[in-house]
């Protein structure tokens, strides 16, 4: 039986008499590179400080390892925290920071610097061995922040926001570097992020938090393609949203518009329902005979370099988004424009319904 790196059962944080952490249950497997992802205050930076032991629980458990954690102070925890400031010490150049925490220890001075150069290779800093973290980009002050919490062999490392002071290139190569190096060590990572691309791109498995509670949990194509809830669809991604009354299995979400939902059951004949189908899931062109289509009339356009996002009425206050890839040979008189009437269509099984 593996034995989960991190289990929490009924983890509860509550300030001030407002609940920030509603009784979170989560099981996070050893080797895993698990992701909370939501909106700032839906409770998952303060999640990861309670596994931290930064913040203690109003109720519930923290389990490490198979060992309850709660009450053990965050020294004691065989864990570390990589924040978004790195708090790197900028009196000490940058082995003198990775192998801060060997020397707390009392580790021997030979061991500690095999295991700092073994470090610093790995995060492609051997280099700037001697240098001061003030001349240092953003990118490589964040990888000796990383190898400072990884030589410390911890069962799970936490990731609070690393990356978000980055910029947008840097980021990316970072979020490449960040995944590739979880893999050479083998440690389970916990990384909190709002950033839904960073989440998707990174992580074996993301949970969506919202107000202290999971909305859903899975692997990313599973989050992105089969959204559980309306907040889950709306925050993850671009999303048609619609709601509409249920009849014979289809959704009724205007006078002239009523889509199928095949296979699908549970709502009762006059329900309100929530649906929602993806804009790159959305064709305007080539059209195939199994699709439900509709027609409509471009109204607003938006050119993305690889693609092209087009915004299409398909009845009075309800408007699509649909993304098309730019073929190589497409010209701009190619694209659709605003007043252009078109017919869009999509697979009956890309229609989601939510709860």
């Amino acid at each position: 039986m593996n034995i989960p790196s991190v289990s929490l059962h009924g983890l509860t944080k509550d300030f001030a008499g407002a609940t920030v952490v509603d009784h979170l249950d989560l099981d996070i497997a050893s080797g895993e590179f698990f992701s909370l992802l939501g909106p700032s205050g839906c409770g998952k930076t303060t999640t990861l400080r309670m596994i931290a032991g930064f913040s203690d629980p109003t109720s519930g458990t923290i389990l490490v390892g198979g060992e309850d954690v709660t009450g053990t102070p965050p020294h004691l925890r065989d864990v570390n925290t990589v924040f978004q400031s790195y708090a790197l010490f900028e009196h000490l150049d940058v082995r003198g920071n990775v192998g801060f925490g060997l020397r707390r220890k009392g580790i021997d001075r030979r061991t500690i610097d095999q295991r700092v150069s073994r470090m610093l290779e790995l995060v492609e800093l051997g280099d700037r061995a001697k240098e001061k973290p003030s001349r240092l980009s953003g990118g490589q002050r964040q990888r000796v922040a990383l190898a400072r919490a990884l030589i410390n062999e911890p069962k799970v490392l936490l990731l609070d926001e690393p990356l978000a002071a980055l910029d947008l290139k840097l980021r990316h190569a970072m979020q490449a570097e960040l995944k590739a190096i979880q893999r050479e060590v083998g440690i389970t990572f916990l990384f909190v992020t709002h950033d839904q691309d960073e989440a998707l791109s990174m992580s074996d498995r993301v949970a969506i938090m919202n107000n202290g509670a999971i909305e859903q949990c899975g692997a990313p194509e599973d989050v992105y393609e089969r959204p559980a809830s309306v907040f889950a669809a709306d925050f993850i991604g671009t999303s048609n949203l619609m709601t509409g009354t249920w009849s014979a299995s289809c959704v009724s979400v205007a006078a002239s518009v009523s889509i199928p939902v095949p296979g699908h059951h549970g709502p009762a004949e006059g329900d309100t329902v929530s649906l929602t189908v993806r804009p790159e899931k959305i064709w305007l062109s080539e059209l195939t005979p199994e699709m439900f289509r509709v027609p409509g009339t471009i109204v607003a356009t938006s050119y993305h370099g690889a693609t092209t996002q087009y915004t299409v009425s398909i009845a009075p206050g309800l408007d699509l988004t649909v993304l098309e890839q730019n073929l190589p040979q497409m010209r701009a008189e190619d694209r659709w424009h605003p007043g252009d009437r078109v017919e869009t269509g999509w697979l009956p099984e890309h229609t989601v319904v939510l709860r």
